[in-house]
């Protein structure tokens, strides 16, 4: 029995890809409002890692992957902040001395500059901000409780509908974390969703085979159900029907290349094309309703954080 899939945390929400320590440090100075001093790294000209960001009126959910040993060191926060490591392995230290460790949860305090260090191929999620204080004492297994609050969210990231779905979904999160805090009890969330096998192999094959149009016949047979049972059953267990998924995949493609784009003028109806999208105008609303910006919007993102004059003084990568 398999779990929803947890390999592409938030990949619809690609900010960075490859991402250098530069850009890497002023992004997260600017999602987490939360100037950093230095951005130590054993290897400052090689790729630091990935970042995937979803904002909403209550706060971000970012999801951090870490392609070398990193030490961010001196990041104030004025509000709490949850660090859910879900691979490899992360500490944080806070200025005082305290260590925490981010497994199953670290709760940043409100006012508090910490040092966060985090191994080579971890993969860590940052909830910010949480407008509750860290108990003084917490209840054994409150970490735990949160922790799976944020997994769960996580799972459910692999098949929002659409950028509204997105939305509730974190909001929700938010609530749900915050309400956990003030009532300090240890309230786990119920068990993890089971993907049936037949939806596995549906998935990995929509996932996996880049050059494979939507046939649902084909996925059928793929699977061993009829059309009908694995429309229904789809829909029923992701929120989804496949071809939905199949679509909102190719579009998660094509914003990776548009994160990753460095020339002076993206081709944005290239990479739409060479996904099936013919009609940009089209495409382009599309990538809106998914997403909740333009696809112009997201090669901007990036940009903007080199126009930014902390980038420059980000340089400081100390071995």
């Amino acid at each position: 029995m398999r779990t929803l899939n947890t390999n592409q945390e938030l990949e619809a929400y690609l900010r960075l890809n490859n991402a250098g320590c530069a850009e890497w440090r002023a992004a997260i100075a600017q999602l987490l409002a939360c100037p950093l001093a230095e951005c130590r790294l054993p290897r400052p000209q090689a790729v630091v890692g990935s970042l995937s960001a979803l904002t909403v009126d209550a706060g971000i959910v970012c999801v951090l992957d870490v392609a070398q040993d990193m030490e961010l060191h001196g990041c104030l926060v004025s509000q709490t902040l949850l660090v859910n490591a879900i691979q490899g392995h992360s500490e944080i230290t806070l200025q005082a001395g305290s260590r925490l460790s981010t497994f199953p949860l670290a709760m940043v305090p409100a006012g508090q500059t910490f040092t966060l260090r985090a191994v080579e191929g971890s993969r860590l999620v940052l909830v910010y901000p949480v407008n509750e204080a860290v108990p003084a004492w917490p209840q054994p297994g409150l970490e735990v409780a949160l922790a799976g609050h944020i997994h769960r969210f996580l799972l459910r990231s692999n098949y929002f509908q659409d950028h509204l779905d997105a939305s509730n979904e974190t909001q929700a999160l938010f609530d749900r974390l915050e309400r956990q805090l003030v009532s300090g009890q240890v309230d786990l969330p119920e068990e993890l969703p089971v993907l049936d096998r037949r939806l596995v192999r549906v998935i990995e094959k929509i996932r996996g085979e880049r050059e494979w149009e939507f046939d649902l016949q084909d996925l059928a047979h793929h699977c061993g159900a009829s059309e009908r049972n694995l429309y229904y059953l789809m829909k029923r267990e992701t929120g989804m029907t496949p071809y939905r998924f199949y679509q909102r995949c190719r579009l998660v493609r094509v914003r990776r290349r548009l994160v990753d784009c460095q020339c002076d003028v993206p081709h944005i109806s290239w990479y739409a094309a060479d996904e099936g999208f013919s009609h940009l105008g089209r495409f382009a609303a599309l990538y809106r309703e998914h997403f909740g910006e333009l696809p112009s919007e997201t090669v901007q993102w990036r940009r903007r954080l080199h126009e930014q004059p902390m980038v420059e003084t980000a340089r400081r990568a100390i071995i």
